[in-house]
């Protein structure tokens, strides 16, 4: 059975689909199935590294962009499915082409983001990006998704014309160096630091964690720091990151956080391995990709009680009420206070992560693909 892989969308993600994409690409090299011919549309490698559509963009370059992806939905990947005749299309990216095609469809959606929180987006894009996704959605489809929370909220929202299948995903694989002057240069060092890890994204709540860690350093008078790692949120409405900025100064936390920007691979396992936990506080996620990155290096993760971050950590995490400032201050403090259950959460993190594998992710598709 052939199988294409559309894979264009690795040129601007940039996050958790990038992570998706990928680890996807490389299970399916690494796990091969005998009944499974697999057919890349790009070089996973070279498609990811591509910098034409990605960084600071003015409205040309953005409106550039938005034209080379319909191009390719609608016009070069049907080709791509003429040319190689395959028996399954697999679209990662939400989108899968509007114009009928002779074989069945697998179509990713992460999560139920585009109508749940509709004041995170331009209006004109939403609804164009919505109306994609919808036309996408014909034929012989079922729809992948992340976690049984994304699936009954993608059920309210898109009925079930279409059968939807709970695939987990697997983490990031982390088997580059670490970059130890990286820590020295920030001041990270020998000093404990708390963790997060991701966009600015208004849903992250991170403002709520920054106002957090000062109750924290004001109850405890502990030493620590708190570092953020990631860009700013994907559009202007989307982006907490000038708030946080602006919420650091008025707080006087300039020497107590860290804001790093992105960081590369060889720095993420660098943070993730010198942490004293990773926080998690965001409203609303499909799965949450860190916590299980988080586990698998064995540091403890406090999150919110958000459906999928409970799903994903299980019973190894430690959970506050969202939204709650006070309960994550009083979750954090825990942790500085009892080491017995520092180690507890460890262990039962590192069990937690091991259902996240390559191996189990790609047999997931392996099994709706082969599925009569």
């Amino acid at each position: 059975m052939k199988v294409l892989l559309d894979l264009q969308y690795l040129n601007v993600a940039t996050t958790g689909i990038k992570t998706y994409m990928m680890e996807l690409a490389h299970a399916a090299l690494a796990y091969p199935h005998p009944d499974i011919e697999w057919i890349f549309s790009h070089d996973p490698e070279t498609q990811s590294a591509d910098q034409t559509f990605k960084g600071p963009q003015s409205k040309l370059q953005r409106l550039n962009y938005h034209l080379d992806y319909f191009r390719w939905k609608e016009f070069q990947l049907p080709d791509l499915v003429k040319k190689h005749n395959p028996d399954v299309l697999i679209c990662l990216d939400f989108v899968s082409p509007v114009a009928s095609l002779s074989c069945r469809r697998l179509t990713v959606i992460h999560d139920a983001f585009f109508w749940q929180m509709p004041q995170n987006y331009p209006k004109w894009w939403r609804t164009y990006f919505l109306s994609l996704i919808k036309k996408g959605l014909k034929e012989d489809t079922i729809v992948i998704t992340t976690t049984e929370y994304s699936k009954t909220s993608l059920e309210r929202y898109l009925g079930k014309h279409h059968p939807i299948s709970v695939i987990y995903q697997a983490p990031k694989t982390m088997e580059n160096s670490m970059d130890s002057t990286f820590l020295e240069e920030n001041g990270l060092g020998s000093q404990k630091f708390f963790l997060h890890i991701g966009t600015f994204d208004k849903r992250k709540n991170l403002p709520l964690f920054v106002r957090a860690f000062d109750q924290f350093l004001q109850k405890t008078k502990a030493d620590f720091k708190l570092v953020l790692a990631g860009g700013p949120g994907q559009s202007a409405q989307m982006n907490d990151f000038p708030i946080v900025e602006k919420l650091i100064e008025e707080l006087g936390l300039q020497e107590k956080i860290l804001l790093t920007g992105y960081v590369n691979d060889d720095r993420v396992k660098t943070l993730y391995q010198n942490a004293f936990a990773y926080v998690f506080p965001s409203e609303n996620e499909g799965f949450g990709i860190p916590i299980i990155e988080a586990m698998g290096i064995g540091i403890p993760v406090i999150h919110s009680d958000q459906p999928a971050l409970m799903e994903v950590a299980g019973d190894a995490g430690l959970a506050f009420k969202t939204g709650n400032q006070q309960d994550l201050m009083e979750k954090m403090v825990i942790l500085i206070l009892d080491n017995d259950k520092i180690n507890s959460m460890i262990r039962q993190g590192l069990e937690q992560s091991k259902k996240f594998s390559a191996q189990k992710f790609i047999e997931g598709f392996q099994n709706v693909i082969l599925k009569k």
